[in-house]
């Protein structure tokens, strides 16, 4: 949109390269052309403003299949205003003075007319179509046919517009038909995949099985390697068994002459071991006899002696107990009777055996003291 500005009652107006502004003034046509810039008297002008830039309409609609299948296109078209007076003329693209607005809808009513126009041209070419057909070969039928239906269209070029292009991007039919036109190349991709899967589990069989010949091979000849080792170590055991025998035939005879030169060694050794033990005994008896002849002689000698050391002794004790005695005599003999009894009671608890407790009754005790009483009163 223009920028316009305001000053004292005037208005400034500056537009864009891409638009192609027509000033009138009092009825007459003042300034025209696109990137204008001029001043203006808001209340005696008339502006319109017709954009020449490249503009994309997207547009989407429905439309029936010869088998009255319901498909949705969507396309775009490519245009421009190659004629803008004719433009101008045809359609309202005046500017408000004061804010630079349209004052109506051009451009909704250009898209209209496009859009209409294409769908009139789709909806011709897709009713004489079948779905299957429509689906392959639509999408270059409708866009050829809806360029051709614009490039004739008259109210086109009366308006001052020019198509630059037309694409149309996709023919969708609805979303049950669409699962339901996919199942076929599903079933012949999911066919597809199952042959692949069978094949390649033939291939994989296959090459089991030759795994399995080539492992049955190679037990075969493991067995038959297996057979040839066992005679191969059947042969060698043999001849381990020869070889063991011989050694065994050399060894005994080797150990029955050791054996026999052994005895005649050992023999003649317990011969020399008989002489010498014989002469040997002989010594030990006589020295044992002449051992016996001087212990006889020591023991006797041995026992005068001790004979005449213990009559000595003996005769010394009865002396020495006879002088006790007499001087045992002659000292009681010299000591008043009660002290006798005394020395008598004590020789006799002496003697006694151990008393460990003594019991005293009343009558004995009452005894005792009478005594003793009468004692002390005498």
């Amino acid at each position: 949109m223009a920028d316009i500005t305001r000053r004292l009652g005037w208005r400034h107006l500056r537009g864009a390269p891409t638009a192609h502004v027509r000033h009138h003034s009092a009825g007459k046509l003042a300034h025209e052309g696109a990137g204008l810039s001029f001043w203006f008297r808001p209340l005696s002008a008339a502006i319109s403003e017709v954009p020449v830039d490249d503009r994309e309409l997207a547009m989407t609609f429905h439309a029936r299949t010869a088998d009255f299948q319901d498909v949705a296109v969507q396309a775009t078209v490519t245009y421009r205003i190659g004629d803008p007076a004719v433009a101008a003329a045809r359609l309202d693209f005046s500017l408000d003075p004061d804010t630079g607005v349209w004052r109506g809808t051009p451009l909704e009513q250009l898209g209209t007319l496009l859009t209409e126009t294409a769908q009139q041209h789709a909806l011709a070419v897709l009713a004489r179509t079948a779905l299957a057909e429509a689906l392959v070969d639509g999408v270059a039928a409708v866009r050829e046919r809806i360029a051709a239906g614009l490039a004739a269209e008259p109210r086109l070029p009366a308006t001052g517009i020019e198509v630059v292009a037309v694409r149309v991007m996709a023919l969708r039919p609805e979303p049950e038909v669409e699962r339901a036109l996919r199942t076929p190349a599903r079933e012949q991709i999911q066919q597809e995949a199952d042959r692949a899967t069978y094949e390649r589990r033939a291939v994989a069989v296959e090459r089991e099985r030759a795994i399995a010949e080539n492992e049955l091979a190679s037990q075969i000849e493991l067995a038959r390697r297996e057979e040839q080792l066992v005679e191969q170590r059947g042969t060698n055991a043999r001849r381990e068994a020869e070889e063991l025998a011989a050694a065994d035939a050399v060894r005994a005879e080797a150990e029955a002459t050791r054996t026999v030169r052994l005895a005649e060694a050992e023999a003649k050794r317990s011969v020399k071991l008989a002489e010498a033990e014989a002469t040997r005994s002989v010594k030990l008896a006589e020295a044992e006899a002449a051992r016996s002849v001087r212990l006889g002689e020591a023991e006797a000698a041995r026992a005068v002696t001790l004979a005449r050391a213990e009559a000595a002794a003996a005769r010394e004790v009865g002396e020495a107990r006879a002088a006790a005695q007499a001087a045992w005599l002659r000292v009681h003999s010299e000591v008043d009777v009660a002290t006798l009894h005394a020395l008598t009671g004590t020789r006799l608890a002496e003697n006694l055996p151990r008393i460990d407790s003594v019991t005293v009754s009343p009558d004995v005790l009452t005894g005792l003291l009478a005594k003793l009483g009468t004692a002390e009163q005498a």
